[in-house]
């Protein structure tokens, strides 16, 4: 049930985030990857996002066996004036982010609605989120990928859920992931790095 593990590893990113101890690289990156699965299920639409988001993913698992936590990793990449760079894992983590948070907007969209099309939860989920930092190619692409995305109830069946279940999951993975993504954007803004590039 890959919704669940999803929803289960962003309480534990919540309650430690709640304890006041920061968020450390291995578990946050543990979690994220989890989350690589729903994009391979929102099929050709997202194929970008999730090559994008499981190479970035990757990149911070790696980092986590040199860096302890996400304060040190941006903090690391300051002193090497890398912070920007293409590849870097500050900015990996700054797309990372972003991935979650569409998924977020994916969920809360997809709870609002009774459709069994997922056209406009992931056109608003896209709109909201990633349109605003791609070129016009790769909203043109998006668009054209929306068709083809699967039902609701498809995508249910894909994660071996059913209504209620999903709903469960969804608005535990919201709950839970609106604090860890906070959490990132206010380490970038608290160092007057913005969180728009």
């Amino acid at each position: 049930k890959p919704l669940r593990k999803i929803a289960d590893s962003f309480k534990d990113l919540a309650v430690a985030l709640n304890s006041g101890a920061g968020l450390e690289v291995a578990p946050f990156s543990r979690a994220c990857s989890h989350v690589s699965v729903l994009f391979g299920c929102l099929g050709i639409a997202f194929k970008f996002a999730e090559m994008d988001y499981v190479a970035k993913v990757d990149d911070l698992s790696r980092a986590s066996k040199s860096i302890s936590t996400l304060q040190s990793l941006l903090e690391h990449d300051m002193r090497q004036n890398t912070v920007k760079r293409g590849g870097s894992h500050s900015r990996n983590l700054l797309r990372v982010n972003r991935g979650l948070d569409m998924v977020k907007v994916l969920f809360e969209q997809i709870l609002a609605s009774d459709e069994n099309s997922l056209k406009n939860p992931a056109s608003v989920a896209y709109a909201q989120v990633f349109a605003p930092h791609h070129g016009w190619a790769i909203r043109k692409a998006v668009a054209a990928g929306m068709y083809a995305l699967p039902t609701r109830a498809q995508l249910l069946k894909k994660m071996n859920e059913d209504e209620t279940s999903a709903r469960v999951q969804m608005q535990s993975y919201i709950s839970a992931s609106t604090p860890v993504i906070l959490y990132i954007n206010n380490l970038f803004m608290s160092r007057e790095l913005g969180t728009d590039w």
